[in-house]
């Protein structure tokens, strides 16, 4: 199979005027997630918990990933009034939250629902004010990228379309494990948890990156040599496996389960996700080998 042409850039799509900051505060924000590795293997401590260099870690990585990302999806669209100054802004927003999230580690203080003195509670007030603010830019590029048609090809505007949606829910999703947490922190309760096992941030943290995956999955077949058509199914496939592996985890946590103790009608649907999610990368490696044989030299 050959894939059909797709629309190429004169210029790396970073070269944007929108995406550039959010590209290298992005970097910046991945590198720092990154560097905290060493700091947490040479400091120790525990993985989870309210403090602990996870947080850095995995902050900073998702953050900037998700920085990035925002800015492909702006340099897809029609330039708007107002667009330059709204994605730095965006670029700077996802950055001084992240950084808050370091101060807090560096000062040894827990950085998500932390009350115990007036400037962590500021902290944690300013981190939700910019993350609400971040979810409505979002929330508008979606509905900007739904309603208008970008020049890119089919399966590669699917995995960006799909990807935005479900970062917007996984967003509100986040939003909600917040106040959530509030509130059982006012009744006395572990602000992490929802009724005996269930772990509210889950179904936070399942889509929350398919706006990287599924471009990525769409642009490894492409690579892999399989036509558009082809691609537009299994981009749509992966799509309703993040899907699914979305409504697990979210009925997994209404039920107060923990991650993966299933009953029989989630275990179901965690199977469902798996194989739609599994059968799009069995394919891109199944073309990869068949393009890697056909251009061995025959003796």
């Amino acid at each position: 199979m050959t894939a059909n042409a797709s629309e190429t850039r004169a210029d790396p799509w970073w070269n944007d005027r929108r995406a550039w900051p959010l590209a290298v505060l992005g970097a910046v924000m991945v590198a720092s997630g990154i560097a905290h590795l060493p700091v947490w293997a040479v400091l120790g401590g525990p993985w989870e918990g309210p403090v602990t260099w996870r947080k850095p870690i995995l902050f900073g990585i998702s953050g900037g990933l998700t920085a990035i990302s925002l800015g492909w999806i702006w340099s897809m669209l029609p330039s708007r009034r107002g667009d330059v100054p709204l994605a730095a802004a965006t670029a700077w927003a996802l950055f001084v939250e992240v950084l808050l999230i370091d101060v807090q580690r560096w000062r040894g203080v827990g950085s998500h629902f932390n009350r115990d003195t007036p400037l962590d509670s500021f902290l944690f007030d300013a981190m939700g004010a910019l993350i609400v603010a971040v979810t409505l830019v979002i929330a508008d590029l979606t509905l900007r990228l739904v309603l208008r048609r970008p020049a890119a090809a089919a399966d590669m505007l699917l995995a960006a379309r799909a990807g935005m949606l479900l970062l917007l829910v996984s967003c509100l999703l986040g939003i909600w494990v917040g106040m959530h947490g509030e509130t059982r922190i006012d009744q006395g309760l572990d602000p992490t948890r929802l009724g005996a096992a269930g772990v509210p941030k889950f179904p936070h943290g399942v889509v929350i990156h398919a706006v990287q995956w599924l471009p990525v999955l769409a642009w490894a077949l492409r690579r892999a040599g399989i036509t558009t058509a082809s691609r537009v199914w299994l981009v749509a496939m992966a799509s309703a496996g993040s899907t699914l592996f979305l409504i697990y985890a979210l009925v997994q946590t209404a039920l107060g389960r923990s991650r993966f103790d299933t009953v029989p009608a989630t275990a179901a649907i965690l199977v469902a996700a798996l194989l739609c999610l599994a059968a799009p990368v069995a394919a891109t490696a199944w073309a990869w080998l068949g393009r890697r044989r056909s251009a061995r030299p025959r003796g």
